[in-house]
């Protein structure tokens, strides 16, 4: 069974780091299809040399001198290539297309921009290859080109992929050699290069293990398994050995961090089971994503995660439920700002909008609340903008008549504001809105109740 392995930059930093993702190469003749990103930090104080890229582009495009961190990027590559004793003829090609990037032509600063940032991962493949066949197992670097991995053009920095990259794969064919792919970005129709947004490589490994009809896609990274509660809030919490796709989109939606939960839509789409595992510690099982047809829960809930990063509107208005067209309303001004609203849980006179933080200004805020005001005309307005947002998960909950219950109530025994509660369609989740300061305890509350118990 061919299985492709995917790795992220902590795994790839140094010489040390790369002899463990050949080792684990090497420990299964199966594992033929290896995705990388490029080298992260080597301490707490280093840089990624994704980072690295990024101001060598800024200096290009604002023409500073950009000789110093140019040769910070080729000496990450050299220091690895090193560990290998790789050649200077061999390494030669690494070094001149980093110095050329400078050199070719860019549709606009964005595309360049992307093209600088995809180098990071596209030559670190090309050293990987070079690693391997000089250890005597034979590679071939295929580029996303070669792939036939096709993006959208819109915006080159967080592009999308297009259908016909299914299609492209399909008619991809291998044979023996280990391939070696950068993860992270595609090409347009234009043949210009353009990234994907967070989590490029992971999304890369799901493309391909979809496109190529790959049962398996190991996702190594620095942590064993994933957890039922953030290791930050919760000491030692307890490892999930097997999850499915949507209990992951749930809780990744609110905090769970070790898997980009867009990332998995291809593979979802493709029915590919994800095994993340932990390249230091690579004979540990790890935790398996899988599709949810044949999947059976152990626990009423798989996972309970929380995410700092909403703000919300609040506004009252007697009658508001007895007013048409009150929702168009505030849809055209969320459109005039060309912004997207998270939820609107709502009651027969108040209303509750949320809202992703990152997407708001100030400045926006304050005239989104004029327009509302002057529009709607409620008899109360508020802005609230340290809002949090608590994920109850398990596929175990529509099989338990209680589980709502067992969640409010170690939160209200705690005296914990709850300022809204939603149950989604699937019946798999708890969506619990509360205040910033209240949301690591009534993680840590929650948790006590579902998983101490259970010990």
């Amino acid at each position: 069974m061919t299985k492709l392995i995917k790795f992220g930059g902590s795994s790839l930093a140094n010489g040390e780091q790369y002899q463990k993702v050949i080792n684990i190469i090497k420990s299964d003749e199966n594992r033929q299809i290896i995705v990388l990103s490029a080298p992260g930090k080597r301490f707490s104080d280093d840089i990624k040399v994704t980072d690295l890229l990024i101001d060598y582009a800024t200096k290009v495009i604002n023409k500073n001198d950009y000789q110093d961190i140019l040769k910070n990027i080729i000496q990450r590559y050299q220091d690895i290539a090193d560990t290998y004793d790789i050649s200077d003829k061999e390494f030669a090609p690494i070094v001149n297309i980093f110095k050329q990037l400078p050199d070719k032509d860019y549709l606009n600063n964005d595309y360049l921009m992307a093209a600088f940032k995809a180098h990071g991962e596209r030559m670190n493949a090309k050293l990987m290859a070079i690693i391997l066949n000089h250890l005597n197992i034979s590679a071939k670097f295929v580029d996303p080109k070669e792939l036939g991995i096709v993006v959208s053009d819109e915006n080159p920095n967080a592009a999308d992929v297009l259908d016909e990259t299914y299609e492209n794969l399909g008619h991809f064919g291998y044979g023996y050699e280990k391939l070696v792919i950068p993860g992270f970005f595609g090409y347009t129709k234009n043949d210009d290069i353009a990234t994907f947004a967070r989590g490029g490589s992971d999304i890369t490994g799901s493309i391909i293990a979809n496109g190529l009809n790959i049962p398996m896609y190991e996702n190594f990274t620095d942590v064993s398994s994933i957890y039922s509660a953030n290791p930050k809030i919760i000491n030692h919490p307890v490892s999930i050995k097997k999850m499915t796709y949507r209990e992951m989109r749930e809780l990744a939606y609110a905090g769970f961090s070790v898997f980009n939960d867009e990332a998995i839509i291809p593979a979802i789409k493709g029915n590919v089971t994800i095994n993340v595992k932990n390249t230091n510690l690579p004979d540990e099982p790890g935790t398996l994503i899988v599709p949810e047809g044949s999947f059976q829960p152990e626990h009423p809930i798989t996972g309970v995660s929380s995410s700092n990063r909403f703000s919300a509107l609040y506004l009252h208005k007697y009658l508001l439920n007895k007013e048409v067209g009150i929702t168009l309303k505030l849809l055209t001004i969320f459109q005039k700002y060309n912004i997207s609203y998270e939820h609107m849980p709502s009651g027969i006179d108040d209303l509750t909008i949320i809202f992703d933080k990152d997407n708001l200004d100030k400045p926006t805020i304050k005239k989104l609340c004029n327009d509302i005001q002057e529009t709607i005309k409620p008899d109360k307005l508020s802005w609230i903008d340290d809002y949090a947002i608590i994920m109850v998960v398990g596929e175990g909950m529509r099989d338990s008549a209680n589980t709502i219950s067992d969640i409010i109530e170690p939160i209200t025994n705690d005296n914990i504001p709850i300022h809204m509660i939603n149950q989604g369609a699937s019946q798999i989740s708890i969506m619990i809105g509360t205040r910033e300061a209240n949301a690591n305890q009534a993680v840590k509350s929650i948790y006590k109740e579902f998983f101490n118990k259970e010990k």
